[in-house]
């Protein structure tokens, strides 16, 4: 299972260089683990930038994938790796709830770099 982060997601929807590597590691619907607080990034990102009706779009693509709630293992583990690992809240949750799902994350965001389980993919312009 793969769990493909915000930044990840932003740069195959806009279809950057380093997109087409994302492009390349998607997974499959049934294996493709989103996040609620992805799917929150992502329609306030989407919404912003290129409007409510491709955010829908989004969101319901996303709504096809294994959709991960937060709940009260996820958010304590997410509250561990704030304090351990210095993540912002978001990408706390985000990896933790890789983790819980024995999911690998895909994602552009420096910030995992390094971690275990993680598949980082740097933005060629930083």
């Amino acid at each position: 299972m793969r769990l493909v982060d915000s930044s990840a997601w932003i740069e195959w929807l806009v279809g950057s260089p380093v997109g087409d590597t994302v492009a390349a590691e998607l997974p499959e619907r049934g294996q493709w683990l989103v996040p609620t607080i992805v799917q929150l990034e992502l329609a306030k990102w989407l919404t912003r930038e290129v409007g409510e009706d491709k955010a829908d779009q989004v969101v319901a693509f996303t709504e096809t994938c294994i959709v991960a709630d937060l709940d009260t293992a996820i958010a304590l583990s997410a509250a561990d790796l704030c304090a351990r690992r210095k993540l912002a809240t978001a990408d706390a949750i985000v990896y933790a709830t890789a983790l819980a799902h024995g999911a690998d994350l895909l994602t552009c965001d420096r910030h995992f770099e390094g971690l275990h389980g993680v598949r980082f993919l740097p933005k060629s312009n930083g």
